[in-house]
């Protein structure tokens, strides 16, 4: 055989091996159809679960509530953290002007008080002293105005010569000196028209409220001698706070007296308190390139306490662009902020990238086109939806 007819037989062997496989495939094609169209089935499978499907009925059972996302103009925010102390222009530290013995306690920590309420009885011989002072200028007082009055009516109808009525008459106001003398030193003291003390030339005399407040510090014990030196109460009016915070020097161009401020505390976690910037400082602490400020907060209910740690989001003048989400819109799946989005095969959920907290909204920063359909109500019923399907498929 020649080299020719060798290579002749090698081809027609190749071509009769290759329809000799066709034909199988062929032939397992018609037996099972459905294998060859598993990758095509399995894709369209995947493309029909890729959103969750709910009927308009399921949709408004479980409280699903779906709106555009749309841009809005919010002012920037500058976050700082600050603690609560109280209003000091509403403070008072009580104490005695004048040394003695504490004869009573009458009122604790934590007590609301009226003004003028005592608080504590004080014993003091200085306070006895001008008590006693005083009474004796008022019934010396008394017995010119009476001398005086006889002396008038005595002249009037000539019975005394003019030099005895004058005479009455300077009597009369030099014991109206006195006695003005004795009650200014007792008000000096601090023991005029004192409640509570037994007579007028006695030597306890009662330490009152200065204002209507709560005692939020007390040093006052029975027996011991009060010093006007060192307050036996602290008085303060709650009903307005101030949160008191730091200011960095790149942020202080950008709040002004007056701008509102939002306040967070731990222990309300799903509260916010309003207030406002009332006070800005004009001196800069040297080692912290910090500027005090206040901010001013109704506290009506007393849930505000002394002391607590807060988050004072103060709003400045410049306005942007940004949009935002209701928080009850994010959910965590896997600890990755989460938002459903609304699509015609349903709901998606769709990853996003969260900015600072505006009230009770969430600036969005990255993860949603503005006029997507999001659900802003009952994602939390979708979630569980998703999780349960995702148990089943498994």
């Amino acid at each position: 055989m020649t080299s020719f007819q060798s290579r002749a037989a090698c081809a027609l062997l190749v071509s009769i091996m290759l329809l000799a496989a066709c034909g199988k495939n062929e032939t397992a094609a018609k037996e099972n159809p459905s294998t060859g169209a598993s990758t095509q089935e399995a894709t369209e499978k995947q493309g029909e679960g890729s959103g969750l499907k709910l009927s308009p009925e399921e949709i408004e059972t479980a409280g699903i509530k779906i709106a555009p996302l749309q841009e809005q103009i919010v002012n920037e925010q500058i976050t700082v953290t600050a603690t609560i102390q109280a209003n000091q222009d509403k403070l008072a530290r009580v104490a005695p002007r004048v040394p003695g013995r504490i004869t009573k306690v009458m009122a604790n920590l934590g007590d609301k008080v009226r003004q003028g309420q005592p608080l504590a009885m004080i014993d003091s011989i200085e306070a006895g002293e001008a008590q006693s002072a005083y009474a004796q200028a008022a019934s010396e007082h008394a017995l010119a105005k009476a001398n005086l009055d006889r002396a008038e009516k005595l002249y009037a109808d000539q019975i005394i010569p003019q030099k005895n009525y004058l005479l009455a008459r300077a009597e009369y106001d030099k014991a109206n000196a006195v006695l003005r003398a004795a009650a200014d030193k007792r008000h000096a003291l601090g023991i005029a028209g004192s409640k509570g003390s037994p007579s007028a030339g006695s030597s306890i005399f009662a330490v009152a409220a200065p204002f209507s407040g709560t005692v939020i510090e007390k040093n006052a014990v029975l027996g011991e001698l009060a010093q006007s030196d060192k307050p036996l109460f602290s008085v303060a009016d709650l009903s307005n706070v101030w949160i008191e915070t730091n200011l960095y020097e790149k942020d202080l161009g950008k709040i002004k007296i007056g701008a509102p401020a939002i306040i967070t505390i731990a222990a309300y976690p799903d509260e916010i308190f309003k207030g406002k910037v009332t006070y800005i400082s004009n001196v800069m602490d040297i080692e912290s390139r910090t500027i005090k400020a206040r901010v001013e907060v109704p506290n009506t209910d007393g849930r505000l306490k002394l002391e607590m740690f807060a988050t004072a989001a103060i709003a400045t003048a410049a306005e942007q662009k940004a949009l935002l989400l209701p928080e009850e819109a994010v959910v965590l799946i896997q600890g990755q902020p989460t938002v459903f989005v609304q699509d015609a095969d349903g709901f998606e959920s769709r990853a996003v990238n969260l900015g600072e907290k505006l009230r009770d909204q969430l600036v969005l920063k990255a993860g949603i086109k503005p006029g997507e359909k999001v659900v802003t109500s009952g994602a939390y019923a979708l979630k569980a939806r998703m999780l349960k399907s995702q148990i089943s498929a498994e």
